[in-house]
């Protein structure tokens, strides 16, 4: 299976190319990154979307040169990222200063990355924003017994 285009042309707004090339990176804590995109692969055969960068073992500027080097080899425009304030997502803000064509989706879920490879939206922008939407509508809370 191929990454959904976001574009009629062969490189497209959203990053990546028509052809299954990566869409994203997919950038975390540990093993968070990988463990995101096993289990859209698992789902949806379309891991092929995401590049993962883990922080592991790396300091604030490493994490940063992997992200930008993520980018630009893979050409994605878009970086999904574990928690609003951890490390990856603050190498992702410096990314982004010299990359404004780049956005950035902070607190990525399973629900987002799905929703993400699925989506035809014409703009980074756009599909950060709907994968956004699909991935806060994914959490609920039950029980809790009081």
């Amino acid at each position: 299976m191929k990454c959904a285009s976001t574009s009629r042309r062969m490189t497209n707004s959203a990053g990546g190319s028509d052809d299954g090339a990566p869409r994203a990176i997919v950038a975390g804590h540990g093993d968070f990154a990988a463990g995101l995109v096993s289990a859209v692969t698992q789902i949806t055969g379309r891991g092929e979307c995401f590049v993962v960068v883990s922080n592991r073992d790396r300091g604030a500027l490493e994490i940063e040169s992997a992200l930008l080097e993520a980018v630009e080899q893979a050409g994605a425009r878009i970086i999904f990222t574990d928690l609003p304030a951890g490390s990856c997502t603050i190498a992702a803000r410096r990314v982004l200063r010299t990359r404004p064509d780049i956005a950035l989706v902070t607190g990525a879920n399973l629900a987002a990355l799905l929703d993400f490879v699925f989506q035809s939206a014409s703009t980074p922008a756009e599909s950060a924003q709907h994968a956004v939407e699909k991935g806060r509508a994914a959490i609920q809370a039950h029980g809790g017994g009081g």
